[in-house]
């Protein structure tokens, strides 16, 4: 019912979904660009009508009931923001608790433009050793979905360019607010060795 309701909403909202969950049992789905307050609301319009089982944080002042049910129905975690460098140990502990397991993140990180992008996505995917998948809000073409998985290299640059090449022709709702897709200088993640 729930599912059928929401391919209704896409369907109204003139959004077409590009693909389904992911082939892999795990990975990081970053989502992007992040410009609208919309990109909230259709992003789990998405998520129910593709059946795609996906947890993401959301501020724990958020989660007063009866709004709090939903949001964990929904696959919503409540974040201690002031504990807010916890969140990739946190994510990373989940994924390697469970046999199948999607965590969604806009890598913006707000809907303002920004200079750079958050780097939890790419330290979570390093720690649990999962692919990055390649969501999107495509606004022109009103397309909404998954892309290909990317598999982190450990080279920064190669990573970040595969990135950029994807996300090249997809505007969001407000394209003079989508950010370069680049990391701060001082928080350039790193791949983990092995033997780490």
């Amino acid at each position: 019912m729930l599912q059928a309701i929401a391919r209704f909403l896409l369907w109204l909202g003139g959004w077409t979904a590009v693909s389904g969950p992911p082939e892999a049992r795990k990975a990081v789905l970053i989502a992007a660009p992040h410009t609208s307050n919309w990109d909230g609301y259709w992003g789990i319009v998405y998520k129910v009508a593709v059946k795609l089982e996906v947890h993401w944080f959301a501020k724990e002042s958020l989660f007063w009931f009866p709004l709090g049910s939903l949001l964990r129905a929904f696959g919503g975690i409540p974040l201690d923001r002031k504990r807010a460098g916890s969140a990739v140990d946190l994510a990373i502990d989940l994924y390697n608790r469970s046999d199948s397991f999607y965590f969604a993140l806009a890598p913006e990180g707000t809907r303002s433009k920004t200079k750079y992008w958050k780097t939890g996505f790419y330290r979570i995917a390093v720690g649990a050793d999962v692919p990055v998948v390649l969501g999107f809000f495509d606004y022109d073409r009103k397309r909404i979905g998954l892309g290909p998985p990317l598999t982190l290299t450990g080279d920064l640059q190669q990573d970040l360019e595969a990135l950029r090449a994807f996300y090249t022709d997809i505007n969001g709702r407000w394209p003079e607010k989508t950010g370069p897709i680049e990391f701060p200088p001082q928080r350039q993640p790193r791949k983990k060795k092995r033997s780490e």
